[in-house]
């Protein structure tokens, strides 16, 4: 799905003069105001500011895609309890990117290299060299593809849940950009049935079409125990949790003895804006010997190496499919952030900022 609008005005900034010359401009989104729940577009600042050239030892780069992550409504309430900063009242927000270097003042990064980082949410990112990670540019089709979440998904059923081959994985929001790799790669690496849950007809029905899932069911549709009670009637083994609240409570329910939760995202929290009720009664996690392990990717990080031939042979041979929802201007971002938590996206959510 690609979507092209005017979007939002942006305010126009007199920059202080900058130290270096200033030779472009470029967008940039502000968080206006801390949300009280969940954000309205108000809550965001769209300004063009001066880019200034790099000094030395600083490299220059023009974003070609930024990713958008659920998380990041934690991060502007600043509320999430995750390992990282929380978006600053009048700051540019930050988040996954890819971008083409357009002036270098550091030898380890040429005009024209492909990098990825962590200064989404801008036309131009201005940092020192050591901020960017240099990626291969013929290794997918769209610069795009090195936002993924796969390793996320890799690395939270083979480090956090530990899957063996032969098991019953349970994955929520798996329509999502997490948990339709999760699944996948669950049934790439053994598991003997795949079962995911997702906010739609349309997108239950795209989970065992089109990417193979074994069952899936809408979590509307009644209580999730019973649903899961159904498509895995003899126990999950793993659970791939991406929501929190009713569905993990389920999860433990249905789950075998010594199974295991991986915990990545909390969208019924980033949703309700409320607080989980969480998992609930903890008896069943004790009687069943049961792991419940929280990770982030950070602490994974050497799985890159590993993960990324795989995931090239995968998309090669046709083995996984990989879906990408663009869509296309800075000035959209704020309401695609809206958008991709009220459910309305499938696969990975980018903004595309230059082509």
């Amino acid at each position: 799905m690609i979507t092209t609008s005017k979007g939002i005005a942006p305010s126009v900034e007199s920059a202080s003069a900058p130290s270096r010359r200033a030779t472009r401009t470029g967008l940039e989104v502000r968080l206006a105001a801390r949300p009280d729940g969940l954000p309205a577009l108000g809550d965001f600042d769209l300004a063009e500011v001066a880019v200034p050239d790099p000094a030395p030892g600083q490299v220059l780069v023009r974003n070609l895609f930024m990713s958008l992550d659920p998380g990041m409504l934690m991060l502007m309430t600043g509320e999430s309890g995750l390992p990282m900063p929380r978006y600053e009242i009048g700051e540019v927000m930050y988040g996954d990117a890819v971008g083409e270097v357009v002036a270098s003042g550091d030898p380890s990064l040429s005009e024209g290299d492909l990098v990825v980082h962590r200064m989404g949410w801008r036309e131009y990112a201005l940092a020192p060299a050591g901020a960017y990670r240099r990626v291969d540019k013929g290794a997918y089709p769209t610069p795009s593809t090195h936002l993924g979440f796969g390793l996320v998904a890799y690395v939270g059923l083979m480090d956090a849940a530990r899957l063996r081959p032969g098991d019953t994985v349970f994955v929520s929001s798996a329509a999502g950009a997490t948990g339709s790799m999760a699944g996948q790669i669950a049934r790439l690496k053994g598991a003997a049935r795949v079962i995911g849950s997702a906010g739609s007809p349309a997108k239950v029905a795209h989970l065992t079409g089109k990417l193979g899932f074994d069952a899936a069911f809408d979590y509307h549709d009644g209580p999730v125990a019973d649903w899961l009670r159904e498509a895995a009637p003899d126990g999950i083994d793993v659970y791939f949790d991406n929501v929190g609240g009713e569905q993990l409570r389920a999860a433990i329910e249905v789950m075998n003895v010594h199974g295991r939760i991986a915990v990545c995202g909390a969208l019924n929290r980033q949703r309700t804006a409320r607080p989980d009720d969480g998992p609930g009664d903890l008896l069943a996690v004790l009687g069943k010997r049961l792991t419940i392990r929280g990770f982030t990717l950070g602490d994974h990080l050497e799985r890159a190496a590993e993960f990324g031939p795989q995931f090239r042979a995968w998309l090669r041979d046709g083995a996984i499919v990989y879906e990408e929802t663009v869509i296309d201007g800075l000035a959209e971002a704020p309401r695609t952030l809206l958008d991709l938590v009220g459910g309305a996206y499938t696969g990975k959510t980018v903004v595309r900022i230059a082509s």
